[in-house]
Order: structure tokens, then sequence, then C-alpha cells
């Protein structure tokens, strides 16, 4: 009974960690974290900021986590297969595109006050973008979502606190080339795995 019960585990963290480390990686230079050193030198109130930023990234990274969980649900085990590692090879060669923040993605109406401001423009944001892409993949690939979407969420603000309490001092320095080089490595090492990875194991 005892060793049912602890098996799980390791999965669970590995699924945490790897969503954490490759949603870091991926945020570092994202359009995302270009927002957050737009809100920051707007408004100088960071505390706010970041609670924004952490209940956007939930209720967006639990609606991408679900929908990776119906794509286990949807499609049959071989073409779940082949659709991850095509998912995640994409991502390696998407992560390596500069981002831009749009200056109508900044901007949202203040009369919601900096934490409603800071959701609104995060969850818009976020949609369609490279760290939600990559929570749907990753809800898709490890058989709980509640590690995933907290990974990413725990990745999300590894990057993006930072960028709130030190703003421009840090967008300068840091090696945006050199990190997303790392996350498209793991990113295609993800898609390589996964096409010797049995299909039965992916249907969770």
């Amino acid at each position: 009974m005892k060793r049912a019960l602890s098996f799980p585990y390791p999965r669970r963290m590995e699924a945490f960690l790897v969503s954490a480390g490759i949603v870091t990686l991926a945020e570092i230079g994202d359009k995302t974290q270009l927002l957050a050193f737009v809100l920051a030198a707007r408004y100088r109130r960071p505390l706010p900021i970041i609670a924004g930023i952490f209940l956007a990234t939930i209720a967006n990274h639990a609606l991408a986590g679900l929908m990776g969980h119906w794509v286990v649900k949807a499609v049959g085990p071989e073409a779940l297969r082949y659709g991850l590692a095509a998912s995640f090879l994409a991502m390696a060669v998407w992560i390596l595109v500069p981002d831009r923040l749009d200056d109508d993605e900044a901007l949202t109406p203040s009369r919601f006050g900096i934490v409603g401001t800071t959701i609104i423009a995060f969850f818009l944001a976020e949609m369609g973008d490279k760290t939600q892409i990559a929570t749907v993949a990753l809800a898709a690939r490890y058989p709980s979502v509640l590690s995933v979407v907290t990974g990413t969420t725990v990745g999300m603000l590894l990057a993006n606190v930072p960028a709130v309490l030190i703003g421009d001092r840090l967008s300068g320095r840091l090696p945006i080339r050199l990190v997303h080089g790392i996350a498209a490595v793991i990113f295609a090492a993800l898609g390589i795995l996964v096409l010797y990875t049995p299909a039965a194991e992916l249907a969770h």
C-alpha cells in the first residue's frame, strides 16, 4: 500500500520542476515580462502588480491545463504522441523568435485599480502566448494538471517578480538569446523524448 501511494509523487515532482523550469526560461524577454516592466514603471507599486500577475497566471494557466487534459481524453494515444512531439519541437523554434509588446496590450482601463489592471493586461497578453501553449502541451504530457499549473505559475513568478522589483536595471543585463537557446534545447529534448515514449504511457 505504501509503495502504491508513493509511486505518483516522483512523476508529479518531475511535472512541477519541468514546468517551472521551462516557463521561467521561456518567460525571459517574453511580452508578458515586458508588460511587467511597463506596469512597474507606470505604477511603482510592486506588491499589487505581483498579486495581479499571480491571479492572472493562475486563471489563464488553469484553463490551459484543463485544455491539455481534455486533449488527452479527446485524441488517441498515437495521435497524442505525434501531436505532443510536434508541439514541443514547434515551441523549440518559436522560443527563438524575439518578442515585442504592442502598446495597446499594456493600456487597460485604470478604473480597475492596479491589481485589476494587471490581471486584465496579463490575462489578455498571455492568451495564445508561448507560455500558455507550453502549459497546454505540458498538461497533456503529464498526468497531474495541478503539478503542471503550479509549476508554470511558479515559473511565471520567478521570471516576473524580479522584473517588477528591479525593473529596467534587470532588462538590459539578461542574456536573453542564451536563455531562450537553453529553453529551445529543453523543448526539443521533450519532443524527442515523447516520440520514444510508449503511446500508452502518454494516455495517463
